[in-house]
């Protein structure tokens, strides 16, 4: 065991917020010194007038261990001999207000099972990692080459263990077995994860942390949670978490005004708060502020091996005037609303990993039409990796949610994203905020009779899944969840013993399999070398038909879907080259809960023109029907 202490570099390096590793300093870390083994305490409160650790080791006495304030930074640090794994500690903290508090350590790697809110001293070096291939190979892949199926997963809520103690949660080890095998059999290829960092109220789903270096304990250790990244990488599995830097909740024992006054937030609350959400907005002006997340992005991709972080809530990030009123926000030196502290926080923190963490990713979620996200930082871009399609997923549910007699009205919904496609690298999504606060399920927007939202589903999803970039379902989606999604249940896995429960998520899982099948349907998804429309236009049918193209010239994808409830007996469909065309899914046979169409095997071109093109097909189409055929 070596002794852990807070150097003068460490102390510079900080303060230029360029310590990619504090964490190793700041928090509690397991030490030695003169030969006596125990606990290195050390936290950053320059305004504080006092700072002790209390905790188990003291009997939670605000007077036994004071700390020692080392300068220029107002670091605070104490050795306490004899202090061991597992106990619980806080920070008692006197203020600049003189008002005392006590503070959960920001860089604890271990919390207390809510509602307590004390950190738990702990040890992450132990863990004996397996995933060296996988970690290997990640830093030589191009991730927007590769297929990349994400499900988007609450651990709390996908599954309850019926006999586990803590309300039913399963811990990060007995979740890992059941969620491979699921994710195994459909064919997903990255897992994204929501709600990991600690955060006390269940119903912020995570997005409310005040542990940033801690796995949540509700469902186990940071050592569980290891065990769960290193088992879905021996299946194959990429992980991404949520990673939240845009704000914070108030809560006593969190960053809030942490030293009796603004340190993590800004200072003025037109900058330092968001009204509607009721939260502390991180002073991105601060070096040491951008050290602590920034440092903590490598943390997690680093630490435990996490393959990417999706930042949430990117846009209120860059807009000084996001989400409030005229009078409630500060502009810039320029007069504008670009929050400039925000645009170099991103380019610094995506530069970073990019150098230090090949392979990884980060992905914004992003709502305007910001230019650049995912162009790279000396490109005057902020250096995603991927953002979020939110523009496509806005037209593509209110598309879906039309009586089929209107969609003609809003036909170039569905073809509009392809107009700016090539702007960024997107990933295509159907997340946990679609089906929540009354928008209902997936399967409760589509119109009609039961049988028809299925139908209506299952074409839709065909369309997305041949649309150019990655793709993201919501749990629950892929087999047509009927309620929306609540954090205190379980998804409704009873469904599955409905035939069309179960034909939809034998589609979806079809779907997959041929996504990851198939090189054109990922290998060029944000220029038109991939994607090539055959009728971009037929408002009359709302019938979309397109051709997905691989590099090499085989196995290219045509792609045909009915949108309405009419059966199109006759229907023609231009076709880009004289050869034999393959069927490779009908969304209306019976195993997936459709009528049974029957389409033929092998489809021979005629040379008669249609759409455009000197050779087509006749294609008999069922009602919401969805074909792809290989050529």
């Amino acid at each position: 065991m070596e002794k852990v202490f807070i150097s003068d570099m460490d102390q510079y390096m900080f303060g230029e917020g360029v310590h990619y590793e504090i964490y190793k300093k700041l928090g509690a870390h397991l030490s030695e010194e003169d030969g006596v083994e125990g606990v290195f305490f050390a936290v950053w409160a320059p305004h504080a007038i006092h700072v002790s650790v209390v905790g188990e080791f003291n009997d939670w006495q605000t007077d036994t261990h004071p700390m020692n304030r080392t300068e220029p930074l107002g670091i605070w640090q104490l050795f306490i001999p004899g202090a061991k794994v597992g106990q619980l500690y806080k920070f008692f903290v006197i203020g600049s207000n003189g008002q005392p508090v006590y503070k959960a350590d920001p860089y604890a790697n271990e919390a207390e099972l809510r509602p307590g809110t004390a950190s738990r001293i702990t040890d992450i070096t132990g863990f004996k990692w397996t995933d060296k291939k996988w970690m290997t190979e990640r830093a030589k892949k191009d991730v927007q080459r590769m297929p990349m199926a994400i499900y988007e997963c609450h651990i709390g809520s996908w599954m309850r263990h019926p006999k586990a103690e803590a309300e039913g949660f399963y811990n990060y080890r007995l979740f890992a077995d059941r969620l491979i095998e699921y994710l195994k059999e459909m064919k997903y290829t990255h897992v994204e994860l929501m709600g990991i960092a600690e955060y006390p109220y269940d119903g912020s789903w995570g997005y409310q942390v005040t542990g940033y270096y801690a796995p949540t304990s509700r469902y186990g250790t940071p050592e569980d949670f290891m065990y769960l990244v290193d088992s879905l990488h021996k299946a194959k599995i990429g992980v991404i978490l949520d990673w939240v830097p845009a704000h914070f909740p108030r809560d006593s024992h969190g960053l809030a005004d942490f030293d009796g006054q603004a340190l993590y937030e800004y200072a003025d609350p037109k900058k330092g708060e968001h009204p509607d959400w009721g939260t502390k907005i991180f002073d991105y002006e601060k070096n040491e502020v951008r050290n602590f997340l920034i440092a903590n992005a490598l943390f997690w991709l680093t630490e435990f091996h996490v393959d990417g972080l999706r930042v949430d809530a990117v846009a209120s990030m860059l807009y000084l005037d996001y989400g409030k009123n005229n009078g409630q926000w500060i502009a810039n030196k320029y007069g504008e609303n670009k929050n400039l502290e925000a645009i170099e926080f991103f380019k610094h923190l995506n530069s970073i990993i990019r150098t230090r963490v090949p392979g990884a990713m980060t992905i914004a979620e992003e709502s305007t039409a910001w230019p650049k996200v995912t162009a790279r930082p000396e490109d005057n871009g902020l250096g995603f990796t991927f953002k979020w399609n939110m523009g496509w997923m806005h037209d593509f549910c209110d598309y879906m949610k039309l009586d089929p007699f209107f969609r003609k009205g809003s036909h170039y919904k569905m073809t509009f994203a392809m107009s700016y496609n090539g702007a960024e690298n997107y990933i295509l999504v159907l997340s946990h905020d679609e089906v929540v606060h009354l928008k209902c399920s997936m399967l409760n927007k589509m119109p009609g009779y039961e049988v028809d939202k299925f139908a209506n589903l299952r074409v839709g999803y065909t369309f997305m899944f041949g649309h150019c970039g990655k793709k993201l379902l919501f749990m629950g989606q892929d087999f047509a969840q009927k309620r929306e999604w609540s954090e205190e249940r379980e998804l409704d896995w009873f469904l599955l013993g409905e035939d069309l429960h179960l034909g939809m998520k034998n589609y979806v899982g079809q779907l997959l399999k041929i996504y990851n099948k198939y090189p054109c349907l990922y290998e060029n998804d944000n220029n038109y070398n991939g994607f090539e429309w055959i009728n971009a236009d037929d408002t009359i049918n709302s019938v979309y038909t397109f051709v997905r193209k691989s590099e090499s010239g085989k196995d290219n994808l045509l792609f045909v879907m009915n949108f309405t409830p009419m059966e199109r007996g006759d229907f023609r469909v231009g076709v880009p080259a004289n050869v034999k065309y393959k069927l490779l899914l009908n969304s209306d046979d019976k195993e997936f809960g459709g009528n049974g169409k029957v389409i033929p095997k092998t489809i021979t071109p005629e040379q008669i023109p249609w759409d455009n093109r000197q050779y087509s097909i006749h294609l008999p189409l069922a009602p919401y029907g969805a074909v792809v055929l290989k050529y």
